[in-house]
């Protein structure tokens, strides 16, 4: 009996990662229908993560009502999976750019604390680990909102708490965190994080990012010199030294923050959620693993989904190969290790035709059905 595992993200303004792996199965069925399909619902850490695991483990999403980056209340969601014990969070549900319009950006009054309350409400439910997605920010506050959300102080120079936005990263002198709670300190937490940033400088988070969430020139040097005296302020605190590290400019420093002061672990997306879906027990003992995205091009290889998984399916050797709306083929692609490469629709088809929900699935059924004549019968 052939066993198959379908691990792909979503084809994105077509299909979610649930879609995708439906109507695979649909497909393979229709010509092996004694064959094992077992369905891992993927995403790269960003926005789908909380769908995707949720559905994936039966758990369930939760409302709050949260502050957006602008401090006005809003309705935010995130997920509970593992019986409560393990909370999915998209920081851009409660401080994403999304929340805002184009004329209210500014990243010298955008905060996360509506973050922090999402992460506060989570541990109040009883969750005690956290996975946390962190792409999509409106803020370059160094997740200073967040924190005060979580107990933390910040204070000026004359003792006074600070906003903890990010015109308030010049101005802190010392960290009180004689208010945190003591479950966030028993809390394990894994940030996805794709980015390669490190704080400050000409690639950290306020030259590279904060011009997108409203910054001018000045505005950009304010933030970046705001962030360099953050990092300090932050190791005459606790010692931590983590400014140069990988990643700890994503979403506006929250990274470094993260990791600075809350001991987080920043990993791929792709490998956060593969390691919440015991990927490794999944697809133990399975003679295909089929993985894919929207559009597969020398991109893919860099962090996205399908590389985590033909990584983590070429450690246990079982043949991977990868499905796309479109394949834009590369030297690097030819050589990644797929086994195959196949595009679902024909470069014929327009495109707003072949990204239609019915047309995508139908054209993913019938991939699914030639990959199992292919790959299964002939080995039969």
């Amino acid at each position: 009996m052939k066993k198959i595992t379908i691990a792909a993200d979503s084809f994105k303004g077509s299909l979610s990662s649930r879609q995708v792996a439906d109507a695979f199965a649909e497909g393979v069925k229709s010509v092996s229908p004694d064959c094992v399909i077992r369905k891992v619902y993927v995403a790269d850490g960003g926005e789908g993560t909380v769908e995707a695991l949720v559905a994936m483990s039966g758990g369930k999403v939760v409302d709050a009502e949260v502050c957006d980056p602008l401090m006005r209340r809003v309705v935010a969601h995130y997920g509970l999976i593992d019986d409560g014990a393990t909370a999915v969070i998209e920081m851009s549900s409660a401080s994403g750019l999304t929340r805002l319009s184009v004329e209210e950006r500014n990243p010298l009054k955008t905060s996360t604390f509506g973050t922090g309350e999402l992460i506060a409400d989570a541990l109040r439910r009883g969750a005690r680990k956290l996975l946390i997605g962190i792409g999509g920010s409106a803020t370059n506050d160094a997740g200073m909102g967040m924190l005060r959300a979580l107990g933390f102080r910040f204070l000026d120079g004359y003792g006074q708490e600070l906003a903890g936005c990010g015109e308030d990263l010049s101005r802190i002198e010392s960290i009180d965190c004689s208010g945190v709670a003591a479950e966030l300190r028993q809390t394990e937490i894994l940030v996805a994080c794709d980015v390669q940033n490190p704080l400050y400088g000409e690639q950290g988070a306020a030259y590279i990012y904060a011009p997108q969430k409203g910054a001018d020139a000045l505005v950009v040097e304010q933030l970046d010199c705001g962030l360099r005296h953050f990092a300090e302020v932050v190791k005459a605190h606790n010692g931590a030294d983590v400014a140069d590290v990988a990643g700890a400019g994503a979403a506006g420093g929250l990274g470094y923050t993260f990791m600075a002061l809350l001991g987080a672990r920043l990993v791929r997306g792709i490998d956060m959620m593969l390691e919440a879906a015991h990927f490794d027990d999944v697809i133990r003992g399975c003679d295909l693993v089929v993985t894919g995205e929207g559009r597969i091009d020398s991109q893919t290889l860099m962090g996205k989904a399908p590389s985590g998984v033909l990584q983590a399916a070429m450690r246990q050797g079982v043949p991977v190969v990868a499905i796309g709306g479109a394949v834009e083929m590369c030297d690097e692609l030819r050589e990644s290790g797929f086994a195959a490469i196949i595009p679902i629709a024909d470069a014929s088809i327009p495109l707003e035709v072949a990204m239609r929900s019915d047309v995508a699935e139908e054209n993913v059924r019938l991939t699914a059905a030639k990959i199992a004549r292919e790959f299964f019968m002939a080995k039969c």
